[in-house]
């Protein structure tokens, strides 16, 4: 696989660092999705198989059409066993920091990791990350956080612990965050790593029948509900604003990870250029922004509503009611659009 090179001079202090046995961590963002789940279950394969003692700690559950991944049940959420979490944060001398930029995306987990005192290493592709960690492999142009850990393989040495489990679990996060290789993130280079992946063996019509053939019932008549009723299309602008409320989820059993891509369906209606999807939580509301071509979002969202992300595909979040939110967004948007005319 290729290797980037303006990566050499970490891959050199990190291959130093891990010469012997270490208990390493790893851990990544609040509610993870593919890309966070296959690059963490990834690289938790890729060290074991290199003689490391490693645990992966979430800040939550992972989605359930993720259940199927190998090494998932390894996995500790915080949520749920959150002393555990603790036991096993504290063991580490390596913390692995994948798939988000600021330690304020884990949730629950900041004030654990705020107190360790390791070498904290980010393996990321968002824009902006944080200055405060010891050794970074940030990217903002690789496609999935699993292609950064995919070309770490060869530079760092590890070709003989990559398997079909690991190839499984990255190829999986290639997947979700390449929206099945369609998004412009996609590069040749992606693609290269893909088929690298599948020459492990990999099967990937059943990866691709877990991530998108795996509705429950309830799932579906939510997003039904969201359709029919909570969405408003603004057609001269070119954009869509989709709601679901705290009582919306309750009413259809709501589990983590059945809202997955209800963003992307305001973006396949002919014209609409820029998809706003709204889910109400306790005590604040959750926004996915995704666009098309050059309009970007990140900066809007990190601007307004303490987020960030990639150019087309970011979220954020708003302290309070589903209304206040959206009202919010509505007074933004003309500034938004003015600076992206059709």
């Amino acid at each position: 696989m290729n290797i980037a090179p303006d990566h050499g001079r970490t891959y050199a202090q990190l291959r130093h660092f891990l010469e012997v046995p270490r208990r390493v961590a790893i851990v990544t963002h609040y509610n993870p999705d593919g890309d966070a789940i296959g690059s963490s279950l990834g690289l938790m394969h890729l060290l074991r198989g290199m003689g490391h003692d490693v645990q992966v700690v979430l800040p939550n559950s992972a989605p359930s059409f993720l259940n199927w991944l190998p090494g998932l049940s390894d996995a500790v959420p915080f949520d749920k066993r959150p002393e555990h979490a603790k036991e096993l944060l504290g063991r580490a001398e390596l913390l692995c920091c994948l798939d988000f930029n600021r330690m304020d995306r884990v949730g629950q987990l900041q004030e654990a990791l705020s107190n360790l005192n390791v070498q904290r290493v980010l393996i990321d592709h968002h824009q902006d990350p944080d200055p405060a960690f010891t050794l970074a492999i940030s990217d903002t142009g690789s496609c999935a956080t699993c292609q950064l850990v995919a070309d770490m393989v060869g530079p760092m040495g590890w070709g003989a612990a990559l398997d079909k489990q690991v190839a499984t679990c990255l190829y999986t996060g290639l997947v979700t965050d390449s929206g099945s290789f369609r998004f412009r993130s996609t590069s040749p280079h992606t693609m290269r790593v893909a088929a690298a992946l599948m020459d492990q063996g990999v099967e990937i019509e059943r990866v691709h029948q877990a991530i998108s053939d795996d509705n429950s019932v309830e799932r579906l008549r939510l997003l039904g509900l969201l359709l029919a009723e909570r969405m408003t299309v603004l057609q001269e602008e070119g954009v869509v604003m989709l709601m679901l409320s705290k009582e919306d989820l309750e009413r259809h059993g709501h589990r983590p990870g059945d809202t997955e891509g209800f963003v992307n369906y305001g973006l396949s209606i002919r014209g609409i250029r820029l998809s706003a999807f709204f889910v109400e939580r306790h005590d604040h509301v959750k926004l996915s922004l995704r666009s098309k071509g050059t309009f970007a979002v990140d900066r809007f969202l990190r601007d307004h509503f303490d987020g960030g992300g990639h150019a087309n595909a970011a979220g954020g979040q708003f302290k309070g009611g589903l209304d206040a939110a959206v009202a919010r967004f509505k007074e933004l948007l003309p500034e938004l659009l003015a600076q992206r005319p059709v």
